[in-house]
């Protein structure tokens, strides 16, 4: 299990990944066949055999179509192949296979939909630059309308590879096919709802291409950080596993004891939750495995977590926006230990962004959801280059909540988070979420790690438990999902220090 097995490459990434293909010997006529028939074999194992209409564009993607049409033609699919352009405009392998088919090719038009039971989307790929128009969009906008099934060759047509944005009009697929690692655009909204159940197929691009092309962005997955994962190992005691301190807020109670809870779950060997003296009754009627500490003053947090053995600090679920929410985050910031930032701490700070990011000297999480973000930083641009940028404007890893978390590093890496049920749209969620990461921080993952780890962990939970899910079920469904991935560990080796 390697990281770049993860990894995802931009439409221009994919590109460099095929001519270094082809500069180490294969030939693009054997990649176009082989992705060809690659979407030909999706199809025949998806959908009986029936009338399927093949949408061809002018580029690779339409010769992959070619290849796809002869092969199902071959196997006795009636095929009907409709081309966007002229096939004398046809180039390079596209033309070659082109001239390989032996069917009728008719001119792209809405037309080329009747009588179809489905059809094979090659009209556009993953690196499309410009809104779809004219023909092609009247055809699209027709194929949605007939909700005809839909296998997409790379990518949906009209849909951006390096955003998951819809230039112009994109249809649903069922299946989308894919070679060799997938797009950004496959795991980003509204993308990854347009893609169906996304296949990757191996086409014969040697691993060895991504030395050079270096990629930063990956779908998060133990292959990322599990070789990492700090297992107990049988010298650890309770403070070599990190001590946790969550602030907790007057009235909002609940948020900060989730997170509490999560953070032990997550192997944290001490956890204090920082109470106001006037809610520290609800707290410690509340928390059987957590030690609650009464805060008398905002003096008392600081003198609590100047303590070197607290490794890791959470502050903002349910804390109220306040001066004291504030002065508990520059109190944590300042010992230039592990913390994590979340919903009020961030908050807080929504006029004086500036002070936040200048307190930030150690290592820092900062979990906001689109709201929170606004607040702090700049809205443009797709959600992966935000996340980006403000990870490197903050100095701190960023964790850019949603459907389609995105975390980012201050260095230019960033993991989009694919597992995430949507079970977890329900209140407390986000709390135990950053428990978690603070937990894992606390045992000595870096913040990077941590904040993937954590967002994995905290999807699987959800999806084990499924639906009815409220926050308190994640931290009572995380052992089993940790078993198994210490099982899995265990059989790939990959058990840290044991």
């Amino acid at each position: 299990m390697d990281a770049c097995d993860n990894a995802l490459l931009t439409p221009d990434e994919m590109a460099l990944a095929d001519k270094a293909a082809v500069a180490a010997g294969v030939s693009e006529i054997a990649l176009m066949e082989a992705a060809g028939r690659a979407v030909a074999d999706v199809v025949a194992a998806r959908w009986s055999p029936r009338p399927v209409t093949v949408l061809c564009g002018p580029g690779n993607n339409g010769g992959d179509g070619f290849v796809a049409a002869r092969h199902l033609a071959m196997e006795g699919w009636p095929v009907r192949l409709a081309l966007l352009g002229e096939r004398a405009g046809l180039t390079g392998s596209a033309a070659h296979n082109a001239a390989r088919y032996r069917g009728a090719i008719e001119p792209l038009s809405p037309a080329c939909l009747d009588g179809a039971g489905l059809v094979i989307d090659a009209i556009f790929g993953a690196g499309l630059s410009r809104p779809v128009d004219g023909v092609a969009r009247a055809v699209i906008e027709a194929l949605t309308a007939a909700q005809l099934p839909v296998a997409a060759v790379d990518v949906p047509s009209g849909l951006d590879g390096a955003t998951g944005a819809v230039r112009g009009v994109a249809p649903k697929a069922d299946i989308t096919v894919t070679f060799f690692r997938k797009k950004p655009g496959h795991l980003l909204y509204p993308g990854r709802s347009l893609c169906g159940a996304t296949r990757l197929a191996s086409i014969g691009i040697p691993d060895s291409v991504l030395g050079d092309i270096a990629p930063s962005s990956f779908e998060n997955g133990p292959a990322l950080w599990l070789g990492l994962y700090p297992w107990p190992r049988p010298e650890d005691h309770k403070y070599r596993r990190g001590h946790v301190v969550v602030a907790g807020g007057a009235e909002l109670t609940g948020a900060a004891r989730l997170a509490a809870k999560a953070a032990a779950r997550a192997g944290a060997g001490l956890v204090t939750l920082a109470a106001p003296e006037s809610a520290w009754p609800v707290y410690a009627s509340a928390l059987m495995n957590i030690i609650v500490r009464a805060m008398r003053a905002p003096e008392d947090f600081a003198a609590l977590i100047h303590d070197e053995r607290v490794r890791a600090m959470v502050v903002g679920p349910g804390a109220g926006v306040t001066s004291e929410t504030r002065a508990a985050v520059l109190a944590a910031l300042g010992t230039r230990r592990a913390v994590v930032l979340d919903a009020d701490a961030l908050t807080a700070f929504a006029q004086s962004t500036e002070t936040l990011i200048a307190a930030i000297k150690g290592p820092a999480v900062l979990t906001p959801h689109e709201g929170e973000f606004a607040r702090l930083f700049s809205g443009e641009g797709d959600r992966l280059s935000r996340a980006r940028k403000a990870a490197k404007l903050a100095g701190a890893v960023l964790v850019l909540k949603g459907p389609d978390t995105v975390i980012a590093a201050p260095d230019g890496r960033a993991a989009i988070n694919s597992n995430a049920p949507p079970d977890l749209a329900t209140g407390g969620t986000g709390d135990v979420l950053s428990g978690l990461i603070a937990g894992l921080l606390a045992q000595g993952l870096a913040p990077f790690d941590a904040a993937c780890a954590g967002c994995w962990l905290h999807g699987e939970a959800a999806r084990e438990f499924g639906p009815g899910l409220v926050a308190d079920d994640l931290i009572d469904t995380l052992p089993p999902v940790l078993r198994r991935l210490k099982a899995f560990a265990s059989t790939c080796g990959m058990l840290k220090d044991q």
